[in-house]
């Protein structure tokens, strides 16, 4: 088998026109493996796949001002869709509040929920091992579903769905930051920005995480009329209270507990709703509460205030001391890679009219209003941060391994052209990572991405493809110097005789890698490994022969002519 491999080598090497067709072709297959990643975008790109958990969160936000009922209303709905899924174990629902804090809800701000219009729905499913469908598929199926059930029970109302991260925690995949002095001009253009999220595909959950402004009404206490009522202020605070929150009047003693327990009184539910949300209903609410002065006359609360409509105070959101609010949005099993650049270059193209934009940093973008020259900037945080940052850290520390290694063969040959052909044997193993992802994702029902794990396989494969054209170079080499055997039959007996031990290495690689290619994480990892110890086996048994036959080699080994010797001889001890 070996011999006739042998043979084949020494031929192919030996022919200009097959020579010729290797180089190009290995060519052509590495310019067609970067295009399937760009801009064919047949390999996606992302940090981490999604990850199969047991349990996932379901965020509720009703417009702010909307009671507890309402909020109980939209999650009655939710409970009702997500009640009928045959994998759900229990669900908790946390009204006016957050969950208790997981991994999650740590960097998502669950501990800020406080309020009757938010709501959170923990649901556990069974475990991964014992369902057909992954969580976020789960999520994926369900969340149209549950939005276009239950958002539209009141308007302003947006559900959305948080799963425990794979990988390192953030706010969201994509989170555009906008800095500026002006809190009208932020608010603006985050309304704009998340305008642009809704229209590009791929997004959602999309909110702007700043309140909203809406209608208040302030009572102010009116000091004249007090004073003249023979009613004191406490008496006014203490019914208001009394009516609306709720006020501590007694205690009662327990022959269970050692403290007091408190008794609170408060109208009931329906007599704290107003009829409307105009004036004339607050007034009308206010006139039915009385207090009794010392002369025992009853007196309307709307004597002693005055009712003034007004404007919500939103909160004030600033990063490292600067002013500033989020636009957040998730995505929907696709890259964040993708859908960031689509909505940029929406904003690039749309967003002219009204601002100067200024690109700064790699994605960033610095906004100048022209009717008021303010400045504004867009910085992009997220997942897709996090994913850039790890992509250009692992695409420099490849390019670290691979300079380094041409280094140190420099110093072993002292040859610029073979530490060359190392460097581009070892190189060439991307072809296999890339189509590896290729395959894979035909094969699965859902995308199998390229991930940060893949990108750790690849510069794995530099030392094993590095070690594969080692063992060919080293025994070429002995075979022209101890054996005074020419160029041809040197490079095709080695490769024939060093194909047994490359091959039996890319088995226990592949084998071993097969484990890790069925983790929802790691799989990437080992499907780089396996496709690229394929690449890396074909480009030291094919493409390296050539390479080598191609430069001088009895030049780089000090070559002399000795007595011929055949291939078939077998070699002194």
């Amino acid at each position: 088998m070996f011999k006739k491999f042998e043979n084949l080598v020494l031929k192919g090497i030996q022919s200009p026109t097959q020579r010729k067709l290797i180089l190009v072709g290995t060519l052509v297959a590495f310019i067609l493996s970067i295009l399937m990643v760009a801009p064919s975008k047949m390999v996606l790109a992302k940090m981490l796949p999604g990850k199969d958990n047991d349990t996932f969160n379901i965020y509720v936000s009703l417009a702010n001002g909307s009671s507890i009922d309402q909020t109980t209303q939209v999650t009655s709905c939710v409970v009702d869709i997500i009640q009928q899924e045959k994998d759900l174990i229990n669900t908790e629902v946390f009204l006016g509040m957050g969950a208790p804090l997981d991994f999650a809800g740590l960097i998502k701000g669950s501990q800020f929920k406080d309020s009757e219009n938010l709501a959170e729905i923990v649901l556990n499913i069974t475990p991964k091992h014992h369902r057909t469908e992954p969580s976020f598929m789960m999520v994926q199926r369900l969340r149209p579903i549950i939005q276009n059930g239950c958002e539209k029970l009141y308007p302003n109302t947006k559900i959305s769905f948080v799963e425990p991260p794979a990988g390192p925690p953030v706010l969201a995949a994509i989170v555009a930051e906008i800095y500026g002095e002006d809190a009208d001009g932020i608010r603006k253009l985050a309304t704009k920005v998340e305008d642009v999220f809704q229209h590009t595909k791929g997004l959602v959950d999309i909110d702007i995480m700043q309140d909203e402004i809406y209608d208040t009404f302030e009572v102010i206490v009116n000091s004249d009329k007090i004073s003249r009522s023979g009613i004191n202020i406490k008496q006014l605070n203490d019914i208001l209270y009394l009516s609306f929150e709720g006020m501590q009047i007694a205690v009662k003693n327990s022959n269970l507990y050692n403290d007091q327990v408190p008794i609170y009184l408060s109208l009931s539910k329906k007599s704290k709703q107003f009829s409307s949300s105009d004036i004339d209903a607050v007034r009308a609410k206010l006139a039915s509460l009385k207090l009794i002065n010392k002369k025992g006359m009853m007196i309307p609360i709307t004597e002693l205030v005055n009712i003034v409509p007004k404007k919500s105070n939103p909160l004030i959101m600033s990063k490292n001391l600067h002013q500033m609010t989020n636009v957040i949005a998730e995505t929907d099993m696709v890259s964040q890679v993708y859908p960031l650049m689509d909505a940029r270059n929406t904003i690039l193209k749309e967003f002219a009219n009204d601002y100067k934009i200024k690109k700064i940093g790699l994605f960033n973008l610095q906004l100048t209003e022209l009717s008021s020259g303010k400045i504004y900037k867009l910085i992009w945080d997220g997942e897709m941060e996090v994913t850039l940052d790890t992509f250009v850290e692992l695409g420099a520390a490849f390019i670290a391994a691979l300079v380094l290694i041409f280094l140190l063969m420099v110093i072993y040959y002292k040859s610029y052209v073979l530490s060359g052909i190392i460097l581009l044997g070892s190189f060439l193993s991307i072809i296999g990572v890339i189509v590896g992802h290729y395959i894979m994702d035909q094969l699965t029902t859902d995308t199998f991405f390229l991930t940060a794990t893949s990108l750790i396989g690849f510069i794995a494969l530099i030392g094993i493809s590095s070690r594969n054209s080692l063992l060919l170079i080293d025994f070429t080499r002995s075979l022209m110097q101890d054996m005074g055997m020419h160029k041809a039959d040197a490079i095709s007996y080695a490769t024939a005789t060093r194909a047994k031990p490359i091959l039996l290495t890319a088995a226990a690689i592949i084998l071993a890698s097969t484990l890790l290619a069925q983790d929802a994480v790691f799989g990437g990892l080992g499907v780089a490994l396996i496709f690229g110890t394929v690449a890396a086996v074909i480009a030291s048994l094919v493409i390296v022969p050539v390479l080598l036959f191609q430069s001088d080699l009895e030049r780089h080994f000090d070559f002399e002519e000795k007595k011929y010797t055949s291939i078939e001889e077998p070699l002194p001890l």
